[in-house]
């Protein structure tokens, strides 16, 4: 185990490490010049070049890109003489925008985000897989099919769409609940989660139709399976059937792809974040893209790879406490 896990990640960072070169490569073609932007419109030839060698633009990409990933380890120093600026580790750089660290920026956002993914992945894993786990052990039945409808008509609505009627019902018409804002969880955890309910019940209503559909196929596919009768035959509780020998092993694929929807939450909900105005991840890489702030962007967009990659790590891990049989 000990081994497989240095394997894997040994090829974390492989992957982390040929996104930011991807990253990198697409920056270094793209038309538009950071420096000349920061330099203004009425800026002479001697300070553009002040300020793309105090940016490190002057040398060649691969250089940059190995002062980059050096810089995550160890810290580095950008410019020289009075425009000299240490980086501490781990060093992203410093936004073209406002000069603040890159990695300071998403670790102030970091909490935002990481309080609407793991609330919307508790409730659309309860909604999701209690209602995929009823409608296949009534499969063909009236129930079956309500729910089942029930979750396309769910999953065919955009998040913008949901989180708009949710404000306008629950806001701004019937006035249940305050308008989001973060509130840090050390501070009120009872304000902290009724600014976030909206929030979460928009995701999850997408997220949990999704999860209910791959839930009641899987479970579909679990109750038929041999040892499933065995087990029945041999009389055990319906409850232990379903849930310790059926359940359990219909949560592989349903493993797989919640590794993933939580990985990509977790590095922000650009749309979510936008219409409740939250302050998290997804909102600072928006802004990144508008203006064209580079090393926020792929500061979010290494930390949004970690976050899967991990995630997927922790999924395979995760199979063998699962499902018995992967261990062999």
């Amino acid at each position: 185990m000990i081994l497989y896990i240095g394997r894997r990640l040994l090829g974390v960072i492989g992957v982390l490490i040929a996104i930011a070169a991807v990253t990198f490569t697409i920056f270094y073609v793209l038309p538009s010049d950071p420096a000349a932007a920061a330099c203004g419109k009425s800026c002479s030839t001697e300070r553009l070049a002040a300020i793309r060698e105090h940016m490190g633009l002057d040398e060649p990409l691969w250089r940059q890109f190995m002062d980059f990933v050096t810089g995550i380890f160890t810290g580095r120093t950008l410019g020289t003489g009075q425009y000299e600026l240490h980086c501490d580790f781990p060093c992203l750089g410093y936004s073209y925008e406002n000069s603040e660290s890159v990695w300071d920026l998403l670790m102030d956002r970091l909490p935002v985000s990481a309080s609407l993914a793991l609330g919307a992945a508790v409730l659309w894993l309860a909604l999701g897989l209690s209602a995929g786990v009823a409608a296949a052990l009534r499969k063909d039945t009236l129930t079956d099919k309500v729910l089942m409808v029930g979750a396309v008509a769910a999953a065919s609505l955009p998040v913008y769409f949901t989180s708009m009627m949710l404000i306008y019902g629950l806001i701004r018409t019937a006035g249940l609940l305050p308008y989001p804002s973060y509130v840090p969880f050390g501070d009120n955890p009872a304000d902290w989660a009724s600014n976030l309910l909206l929030p979460w019940v928009a995701l999850a209503i997408l997220y949990a139709a999704m999860y209910a559909r791959q839930s009641r196929s899987s479970m579909i596919e679990t109750m038929a399976e041999p040892y499933i009768r065995t087990a029945r035959a041999k009389g055990l509780p319906r409850r232990t059937v379903v849930v310790k020998h059926g359940l359990r092993a219909g949560m592989t694929p349903i493993l797989t792809i919640f590794g993933m929807d939580l990985g990509g939450l977790l590095a922000g909900a650009v749309i979510t974040e936008s219409i409740f105005g939250l302050p998290g991840i997804g909102r600072l890489f928006y802004g990144a893209l508008s203006s064209g702030d580079q090393p926020v962007i792929l500061g979010v967009t290494l930390l949004a790879a970690t976050f899967i990659v991990v995630a997927n790590l922790a999924v395979d891990l995760l199979y063998a406490v699962v499902d018995p049989r992967v261990r062999y």
